[in-house]
């Protein structure tokens, strides 16, 4: 499902104009943005954690050239999902979902 789908089936089901509905996911994406890269993880109950997770430095080996490289250390985005949304994946009928 793409992001305009999403946008399509908010507005249908609330009654909120499309416009209205892409304004406030829009925003909800750039606030959880800002707050990652600004180091701080984002909690939503019940849908799961977007984190921000620490790299350690490591060497690792170009083998083309047989050259090792040093990574930095760094942080990379992440998103970790609550348990009752994993249950609720699990247990949901995806088969008739699948086009």
């Amino acid at each position: 499902m793409t992001k305009a789908e999403i946008i399509t089936e908010i507005a249908s089901k609330t009654g909120i104009e499309k416009v209205d509905v892409q304004e406030t996911v829009e925003a909800f994406f750039k606030v959880i943005k800002n707050s990652m890269v600004g180091g701080e993880n984002v909690y939503v109950r019940g849908f799961g954690s977007f984190v921000v997770k620490k790299r350690a430095k490591k060497t690792a080996r170009n083998i083309s050239k047989n050259t090792a490289i040093i990574i930095p250390e760094h942080f990379v985005p992440s998103f970790k999902p609550a348990k009752t949304f994993v249950e609720k994946v699990k247990t949901g009928n995806k088969a008739a979902k699948v086009k």
